[in-house]
């Protein structure tokens, strides 16, 4: 019987698997910085030539780039898949607009559950930090601060879930989000009653994750967009009725001159 040789692979092969891993589980995250060369070889404990060859052909793969100055970073567009115009195209039409609420029910659901079963305490710590940050940017009254702390909410609650197909696509979708978020706040702020419920139903979604309660968490999660999308068609209602009222007044003025 003759025998196959068995190739050895070489270190950086290794190395660049490692830090292909390290993107797509969402450890290294678009615009992070690498350490310098002779750290990395130092913590892989190979030689500079080895870690130099796997960032050259991860460069080649558009998973790295360099910077004029010096520096190796994760490509800071890796995730966006969509283009300025559609993002553009798409926030422009309101009916747009409850299409992504609805698409989030999906999305934020699965998070959440997956979440509150397989997240740790470090994923917990983090999920919190973030919802205080919402917290505070509530009480100074900066909703476009708060729209950018509930991303980050999203994004940590969705690494929690450490589903890395479900991360890259809310990672992907996160300046569409973003923007749908701050629009929905700009809308609710006008009901204070609304702000809190909406804050009341976050803080269960976050207690049933940290709870390890995944089927709470869910549908907390569904009954918080569900609110919130129920209340943005009552206030397009309103806005709709009180426009048919003021032309309605300036008829009449225009029937009088």
């Amino acid at each position: 019987m003759t025998y196959k040789r068995i190739r050895q692979p070489k270190l950086s092969d290794a190395i660049e698997q490692e830090i292909e891993r390290l993107i797509l589980e969402g450890t290294l995250s678009p615009g992070q910085q690498l350490p310098p060369e002779r750290e990395l070889a130092r913590q892989f404990d190979v030689s500079r030539p080895s870690v130099r060859e796997a960032i050259q052909r991860l460069e080649a793969k558009r998973l790295l780039t360099r910077r004029q100055g010096g520096g190796t970073f994760v490509t800071e567009k890796l995730w966006q898949s969509f283009s300025e115009p559609l993002l553009e195209l798409i926030s422009a039409h309101p009916e747009t607009q409850l299409d992504l609420l609805e698409s989030r029910h999906a999305l934020e659901g699965l998070a959440a559950y997956y979440a509150a079963l397989r997240g740790n305490e470090e994923d917990f710590s983090r999920i919190r930090d973030c919802h205080k940050r919402i917290q505070d940017a509530q009480q100074q009254g900066d909703i476009k601060a708060e729209a950018s702390a509930v991303m980050q909410y999203l994004i940590a609650v969705t690494e929690s879930a450490h589903n890395v197909v479900l991360l890259h696509i809310i990672r992907s979708l996160a300046p569409l989000l973003e923007q749908n978020i701050l629009q929905n706040f700009e809308l609710l702020n006008r009901r204070q009653e609304v702000v809190e419920k909406v804050s009341k139903h976050r803080a269960d979604i976050v207690q049933a994750i940290v709870s390890g309660e995944p089927v709470m968490a869910r549908e907390a999660s569904h009954a918080h967009l569900a609110y919130i999308e129920e209340t943005l068609l009552d206030l397009n209602r309103e806005d709709s009725r009180r426009q048919r009222s003021l032309r309605r007044i300036q008829q009449r003025k225009d029937g009088l001159d």
